[in-house]
This record gives C-alpha cells, sequence and structure tokens, in this order.
C-alpha cells in the first residue's frame, strides 16, 4: 500500500483484526455482487470504500424512478441508465481506486461456472429464486463462500453458505429448487426503503470479514429481522444429507 491507500484505510488499519495485512487482501480479493437494487447498492458501496479490489457487479435492469425510493447508488439524474453503470458511478466516486467489472445482463449457469471460480466471495442480492438457485449451485461446485441476503415488506432475512466446511448447509438445504415459491418482488408487495439498507450493509460486513480471515459467525444460521418490532431471530441450519446440490450423491457425481 502506498501513503494514500494508508490514510484512506486507516480506520480499518487499526483494528486488531484487520491491520496492514488483513486491508491488503480485501485489496487483493475480487467479490461478485449478483444484483445492483436496494440490497446490492449498499453492499457496493460498502464494498468499494472498504477497498475491495475488483468488484463484479451483475444485473440486467434500468434505473426507474421507483427504484430511488431505497436503492441509494443511483440518482435522478441516472434514471433509465443501467443500474451497474450508475453502481459503477457510484462505487467511482466513492473511491477511484476499485476496479469495477460491470455485467448488463443475467448471469446463465455457465457463465456463473467461468465467473465464481475467479472470486473470494459471492453476494447474492437478487430477488429471483432461479437466479438464486443457480448462484448456489456455483458457490457450492467451486467450494466458494456465499452471502445471501433477502428483504421485503418489513422483514429481512441473512445467511451465510460456506461449501469449503463440511458441516455448512447450502442454499438449496434450506430451500430446495424442486419446491418453487410463488415470486415476492417489492413492485407488488412493497419494502421499508431502510430495511434494505440494514440487511445490505450487514451482508457487506459479512462479506469484509470473510476476505480480512475473520471469519462469520453466521455460517449454518439464518438471522431474520422483523422490522416491525426490531426483533432479530436466529435459527440455526443443517445440512440436508439428500440435498440435490450439495448431498453425496451430487458430490461424487461432480467430482468422478
Amino acid at each position: 500500500m502506498d501513503d494514500s491507500q494508508l490514510l484512506r484505510y486507516s480506520r480499518h488499519i487499526l483494528l486488531d483484526d484487520i491491520g496492514v495485512e488483513g486491508q491488503q487482501q480485501l485489496i487483493d480479493s475480487h467479490v461478485l455482487i449478483v444484483g445492483a437494487g436496494g440490497l446490492g447498492s449498499p453492499v457496493a458501496l460498502y464494498l468499494a470504500a472498504s477497498g475491495v479490489g475488483h468488484i463484479t457487479i451483475a444485473d440486467h435492469d434500468v434505473v426507474d424512478l421507483t427504484n430511488l425510493q431505497r436503492q441509494i447508488a443511483h440518482t435522478t439524474e441516472r434514471v433509465g441508465q443501467a443500474k451497474v453503470a450508475s453502481a459503477a458511478q457510484a462505487m467511482h466516486a466513492l473511491n477511484p481506486e476499485v476496479r469495477v467489472t460491470a455485467l448488463n445482463h443475467k448471469l446463465d449457469a455457465a457463465q456463473l461456472n467461468a465467473l465464481v471460480p475467479t472470486v473470494q466471495v459471492v453476494v447474492d442480492c437478487c430477488d429471483n429464486f432461479a437466479t438464486r438457485q443457480a448462484v448456489n449451485a456455483a458457490c457450492v461446485a467451486h467450494q466458494v463462500p456465499l452471502v445471501s441476503g433477502a428483504a421485503i415488506r418489513m422483514d429481512g432475512q441473512l445467511a451465510v453458505y460456506d461449501a469449503r466446511q463440511d458441516t455448512s448447509p447450502c442454499y438449496a438445504c434450506i430451500f430446495p429448487p424442486e419446491e418453487t415459491p410463488e415470486e415476492v418482488r417489492c413492485a407488488t408487495m412493497g419494502v421499508l426503503a431502510p430495511l434494505v439498507g440494514v440487511i445490505g450493509t450487514m451482508q457487506a460486513m459479512e462479506t469484509v470479514k470473510l476476505l480480512a480471515g475473520i471469519g462469520s459467525r453466521l455460517t449454518g444460521k439464518l438471522q431474520m429481522l422483523d422490522g416491525r418490532g426490531m426483533e432479530w431471530h436466529e435459527m440455526r441450519l443443517q445440512r440436508n444429507p439428500h440435498c440435490p446440490v450439495c448431498g453425496p450423491a451430487h458430490h461424487k457425481t461432480t467430482t468422478a
């Protein structure tokens, strides 16, 4: 790190858990963010501000006026722009040193399998069940930690799935792919603006901890926030031995 970086990241470096070595790990890291909306906005901004050296952000949507109630990476002037381009502009305004790769399209399984092995952490900020399953499958296949968040109405949830740990469940263990839920979207259900900020900021925090080698206490747990009463509930998650994604039968097939 040069003098400018030492000054920019000085408040991280003062932390015993991070220090110079941990900050350098952040600078040397590559993170994939899937989704540049309500959750992806605070994740992208905080990871850029924290000094993550390379951030790839993927989203096929454009900025709409209805997004601005909660998607803080975007501005009124950028309505109509691709969300990834708008987010990249906001990230560079915070930290021009960060390398941003903006992917203005949906990621399919082949693209995920090519991209996920190049990153250290994947952050799932999307609102589509099929995409979540595809992201999870790629993370399991390449043993890359997945930081997953969701928010709707006044309820949020957060979990970390780490395929590097034998005891960690994956997203499909908890939300089986064959049990396709009814899609719940902010456009039809509504969402409290600061709620996505709370969950997205926590996703960013867990990502920074994983990158800096601090670890994550949330691996194998699901945290749920009731925004009305500001109450957190935590559920321990068990790995499903018959999971079609991370179960032993699938593992033998994919590694043979």
